[in-house]
């Protein structure tokens, strides 16, 4: 008969933190959310570290290169997703990293035989007001022209009127070289009180945006994640079919980091992926692995080489394959066994390897949790997908915006590569769900409330950063009615509407 572990699987609702002793320095401002991202030596520090312990999901729903450049801005790392050519994905790769922060690419960009309902509809699609008119209507085409809500009455601008006949000509324009630095920029737009600044190259082609309101966010960046060149630190994700073309790409993109992204680590598949990699590079390229969920899992994928291990089956929000193949394990059980592993496995090699716990996570304070139970950081896609940088599109239902969400596993997707089990090269079944998730606005002002969060808790345990938090966190399992008495309980609820509500 099978093995049988004598221990109930619990999932990070079950448990709650203790409150510790508060200092005077315990706030949140003194906090540190500093966390290695790769494996390093003992008296040594990883040589890449995040400023906030997030990183985004490996699918087409959640990584691409606008993700990609709003997480790094914010501190964490995203993945970029590889369930596509290797070319876009390395041309995604390569734009996160080209990215000037202040210099924007033009995504909203128009032809000037287009109509002004052209305009409009656009205009609904991006939520952009500013509109570049080139000669192709794409984002690096010929400059003709900027079209703004100034341009144009809806009452009075026919409908049908082409955008060359109210666009503001490139000759009205002031517009500055590609070579120009973002203070120099700056300093155009303030001494000619410009809304909107374009920069071209030497033949006129548009190379992007600098707009004006975003001069003090780009002071507001303190966590921003960089490399030794000042760009932002990029992720990739990989497969182990194709990874003797892709990475090589992949690596002249930019990336910083890959992963391998599988459904479950605990494979030859992985190991070989690993070994190429580090006897091709010798250890300059990094890369990450999983998942798994236990201690053989993790020590298979450490000896192997992989530079941080992911924790987790079955536990996201989209992800079905317990429910298809019955394998898994409660993601607060698997990361805590996990944890110790990697725990036990540096005392014993003086290596450290670190854990992403990947799913499960429902609430912010399950970060929290995860972080405590020994995570180094965690891997969230429904979380990102929710943001205006994330790829799905935005939809409106019954009155409400939602963003699309769909797992890797899903007939969508069709990311056979991800469930790859050595045979043939398709999806025999679905082992992910096509879904929408609530629209939550801007990566930016939710992270930092998130991060916020965690600060805050982590002042209530008594520390002020990730290791000194896992030695004095104290967390205790709780009953079905812990979990009720913790929410709003025996009380009328006001609506938003000014109606009420149980609770």
């Amino acid at each position: 008969m099978a093995k049988l572990l004598n221990e109930v699987s619990h999932t990070f609702n079950e448990y709650l933190l203790i409150p510790g002793h508060t200092s005077r320095k315990c706030v949140p401002d003194n906090v540190s959310l500093e966390t290695p991202l790769i494996r390093f030596k003992k008296g040594q520090k990883s040589p890449l570290t995040m400023n906030i312990p997030m990183v985004s999901a490996i699918m087409q729903s959640v990584s691409g290169d606008k993700l990609a450049v709003a997480l790094a801005a914010e501190g964490g790392v995203s993945f970029i997703f590889g369930a596509q050519p290797i070319e876009s994905q390395a041309e995604m790769v390569r734009k996160a990293k080209s990215y000037k922060a202040g210099f924007v690419p033009s995504d909203s960009n128009i032809k000037p035989d287009a109509t002004l309902k052209d305009v409009l509809d656009l205009k609904e699609r991006t939520q952009h007001s500013t509109i570049a008119v080139t000669e192709d209507g794409t984002g690096s085409g010929k400059l003709l022209g900027i079209v703004t809500s100034r341009d144009y009455r809806i009452s009075r601008t026919p409908i049908n009127a082409k955008v060359e006949s109210f666009m503001t000509p490139l000759e009205k324009l002031i517009v500055a070289k590609d070579d120009v630095t973002l203070s120099e920029a700056n300093d155009i737009i303030w001494d000619h009180k410009l809304n909107t600044l374009p920069i071209v190259d030497k033949k006129g082609n548009l190379k992007a945006l600098v707009f004006r309101k975003d001069y003090e966010s780009h002071k507001d960046h303190p966590n921003e994640l960089l490399d030794d060149n000042k760009r932002y630190i990029v992720g990739a994700g990989i497969n182990s079919r194709d990874y003797k073309e892709r990475v090589p790409a992949l690596v002249e993109a930019g990336a910083d980091a890959l992963c391998i992204d599988s459904s479950e680590g605990f494979s030859d598949w992985q190991a070989e992926t690993l070994d190429w990699i580090r006897k091709k590079y010798k250890g300059k390229v990094k890369c990450g692995a999983g998942n798994v969920v236990d201690a053989e899992g993790f020590r298979f994928l450490a000896d192997a080489g992989a530079d941080f291990v992911k924790v987790g089956i079955g536990g996201g929000s989209i992800c079905i394959t317990r429910e298809t193949k019955g394998i898994g394990r409660g993601q607060a059980s698997a990361v805590m066994d996990v944890c110790k592993a990697r725990d036990d496995y540096f005392k014993k090699t003086g290596i450290y390897v670190p854990v992403c716990s990947d799913g499960g996570i429902v609430f912010d304070h399950h970060i929290t949790l995860a972080l405590a139970m020994g995570a180094d950081f965690v891997m969230l896609g429904r979380y990102f997908a929710r943001f205006d940088e994330a790829p799905g599109n935005k939809v409106m239902i019954n009155g409400t915006y939602y963003k699309e969400y769909w797992g890797e596993g899903s007939a969508r997707a069709r990311n056979w590569q991800r469930y790859d089990m050595g045979g043939a090269a398709k999806l025999s079944f679905e082992e992910g769900v096509d879904s929408y998730v609530p629209y939550a606005g801007t990566l930016k002002e939710n992270v930092r409330l998130t991060t916020h969060k965690i600060r805050s808790t982590m002042c209530n345990c008594g520390a002020t950063d990730i290791r000194s938090f896992q030695k004095k966190a104290k967390i205790t399992l709780v009953s079905a009615t812990s979990i009720a008495e913790g929410g709003a309980h025996d009380v009328l609820l006001k609506n938003n509407n000014g109606g009420t509500r149980n609770g």
